[in-house]
């Protein structure tokens, strides 16, 4: 294994954040200054001097609908903003987007080890959606929804669908293209009224209330790392 992966396996920083250190001189193997680009086996020894392992925090955040999910210009209030000063400052981001119309389970963290892991289609990870038409629902719709539905040139993957009622129904899907759901559903003829995440991977929304967040760890947590290949 790569020292720099190996370091971030180990928590000790991000890939880009290892080639720094060790560019610094502060990783040592078998205690000989590391280089760039060596490997390490079972029978190493790494040591990292002057930097502690960086201690990281994972959030289950439900993020209301009409906020947005994370501002880029002052003066707009987004989900970080709802977060006590304590967490503030731990400098933790949004895994993904939400858009501002829309609600539901978002993940926060200070890793930077999991966003390509989580984000990249290349994984297949699944999210579930509840979502509100403003229209019924065709008797086909869900046959062709999950078959996958050209939204502009591009078939979206294959998905789950379950029909809840006449104008609502749920769809698990593992990829997430711009506005994806809602321009399916325009495919379909119809629109989109509301739009709710309740679920990404083995993380569920539950009962957790509009603005409300609680922190993942335990088995949960677990579960979730291990299935990203941390």
């Amino acid at each position: 294994m790569r020292i720099n992966k190996f370091l971030a396996h180990k928590g000790h920083a991000t890939r880009r954040e290892a080639d720094t250190i060790i560019e610094k001189g502060q990783v040592f193997l078998n205690g000989v200054k590391a280089k760039l680009g060596d490997k390490v086996l079972e029978t190493d020894t790494v040591e990292v001097k002057g930097r502690a392992p960086k201690s990281y925090v994972y959030l289950a955040f439900h993020k209301p609908k009409d906020l947005i999910t994370q501002s880029e210009e002052k003066g707009e209030k987004d989900v970080l903003d709802m977060l006590p000063s304590d967490l503030k400052r731990l400098k933790l981001f949004p895994l993904g987007r939400l858009d501002k119309a829309s609600s539901g389970l978002l993940l926060l963290t200070n890793d930077g080890r999991i966003t390509d892991r989580l984000l990249n289609p290349a994984y297949d990870h699944e999210k579930t959606y509840e979502v509100t038409t403003k229209m019924p629902l065709r008797a086909s719709f869900a046959e062709y929804m999950e078959k996958g539905v050209d939204i502009e040139g591009y078939l979206t993957k294959a998905s789950k669908v379950e029909v809840l009622a006449d104008q609502r129904f749920r769809i698990t899907i593992t990829e997430g293209k711009k506005h994806q759901i809602r321009r399916m559903v325009v495919a379909m003829h119809n629109e989109v009224q509301d739009l709710r995440r309740v679920r990404i991977m083995n993380i569920e929304l539950g009962k957790l209330a509009p603005g409300a967040y609680r922190r993942l760890d335990g088995k949960e947590l677990a579960i979730f790392l291990e299935s990203l290949g941390l």
